[in-house]
């Protein structure tokens, strides 16, 4: 059957892409992560379930997100509470924030509040105002 006018090409055993769509190339065997991307200019309060790994470019306000990755970008901000594996902080967390792993604060990151890590590591102008607090041992 020919494709459609319009429609992307494909190979044998490769599924269709919709045009001007981005397919994102992963190791075999390797599933892709339940990402929420919250995108410049766009504000988003309330609850965020079942997401793996939360990218804020623009703006989140949340009581409690729980996720394995949190990523704030240069133009993104965060206020609210955030219990995950890892996070990286490259604009500004205004909050609670506990990283069972790495807490990574890029240099135009900012963290108000509290933050809580296993393990912490700052670039030459990110920048800490409020508490911190190292986590110890396995069970935290």
């Amino acid at each position: 059957m020919p494709p459609k006018p319009g429609a992307a090409p494909t190979r044998p055993g490769m599924p269709a892409t919709a045009p001007g769509a981005a397919r994102s190339p992963r190791p075999e065997g390797q599933t892709e992560r339940r990402t929420l991307i919250v995108g410049r200019g766009i504000s988003l309060q309330g609850t965020v379930a079942d997401a793996e790994r939360l990218v804020v470019e623009g703006t989140v306000e949340s009581q409690m997100i729980q996720a394995a990755e949190l990523s704030v970008t240069q133009t993104g901000v965060f206020r609210g509470e955030v219990q995950v594996e890892d996070a990286e902080i490259g604009g500004l967390f205004d909050g609670t924030l506990t990283a069972r792993g790495n807490l990574i604060i890029r240099s135009t990151g900012k963290v108000k509040g509290m933050a809580r890590y296993k393990k912490l590591s700052v670039e030459e102008g990110g920048q800490i105002v409020g508490s911190m607090e190292m986590l110890q041992g396995e069970g935290t």
